[in-house]
């Protein structure tokens, strides 16, 4: 199995487990407007890993979480019921977009 151009890992930091079964979509910025290009769910691990095309070009993303969703399932609730994530892909290099989530708060940072 190949693995998409942009991954990403979501932990739940209030648990300090895998945030498994969040919903995730992949869009590219084309002209102004969002493109959807692939979509996936975490994992048993929190991993996401086939969002989308294996090569990405130069360019605008973003990665949205359906958070709200997950703490529904989890018996809870969240100040932030979606989560956008925008970045740049500038090369070839693949690109891991952690998101660390609690229902309050999140961080994310440029993952190898």
């Amino acid at each position: 199995m190949s693995v998409s151009h942009v991954t990403t890992h979501v932990l739940d930091t209030g648990t300090g487990r895998p945030a498994a079964g969040i919903a995730v979509v992949l869009y590219a910025n084309d002209g102004g407007s969002w493109t959807q290009l692939g979509r996936g769910t975490t994992d048993a691990d929190g991993r996401a890993k086939d969002l989308g095309p294996e090569v990405l070009a130069p360019g605008n993303y973003r990665l949205n979480f359906a958070t709200g969703d997950y703490y529904a399932q989890q018996g809870g609730t969240t100040f932030f019921p979606e989560v956008d994530l925008v970045f740049e892909v500038t090369g070839t290099e693949h690109y891991h977009v952690p998101l660390l989530l609690s229902p309050f708060a999140y961080s994310t940072y440029r993952g190898s």
